[in-house]
């Protein structure tokens, strides 16, 4: 078993968004387009999964195949290069620059955004076959209308924290106290 020290662990990330950032933006969007779509299906997966079982954990579990094969076949989401591209820049990469950083962010963006796009239209064609009949179970099933918030019945406010722990908090029941919508 090898082992990385953490300097050399933060090294490899700064060498990665250097990496990302000289990569030509050709490739980078077909690589966030990729990465999108993949991110989508996995999605798609999921929710699948979870209708047809109807144990939202199973979905849960599986989600997370989407991720391990972006990971595996070397395609970039925003949230990776949003981490990555700006330690190049902290470290004083030569011809790393705002800008630069920047316009690969958008990129990226405009290739997750399109890759996801089309998995979205293509998982509508599908569910309704062409359009010509209603949606099954599984394309009428969103997750935001999976369950409403706890907090969404009452006159109370959502907590003001992440989206991920507001998820957190909706998964588990939790609902705010008395003092929190004051």
């Amino acid at each position: 078993m090898s082992y990385v020290t953490p300097a050399n662990f933060v090294g490899k990330m700064v060498d990665a968004g250097e990496a990302k950032l000289q990569m030509a933006p050709r490739d980078a969007l077909i690589r966030a387009y990729m990465a999108g779509a993949i991110l989508a299906l996995a999605a798609v997966f999921a929710v699948t999964v979870t209708v047809q079982t109807g144990v939202p954990i199973v979905g849960a579990i599986l989600f997370p195949v989407g991720f391990c094969m972006l990971y595996l076949m070397g395609y970039d989401l925003l949230t990776g290069v949003f981490m990555l591209t700006p330690l190049a820049l902290i470290d004083g990469r030569p011809g790393v620059t705002l800008p630069r950083i920047l316009r690969h962010w958008g990129i990226v963006f405009a290739g997750n955004f399109a890759g996801a796009l089309t998995v979205a239209v293509m998982m509508a064609v599908v569910f309704t076959y062409g359009f010509s009949v209603e949606p099954d179970a599984v394309a009428r099933r969103s997750p935001a209308s999976a369950r409403p918030a706890p907090w969404a019945t009452r006159n109370s406010a959502p907590p003001a924290c992440s989206p991920s722990s507001s998820a957190v908090c909706c998964a588990t029941g939790w609902s705010p106290p008395a003092w929190w919508a004051r």
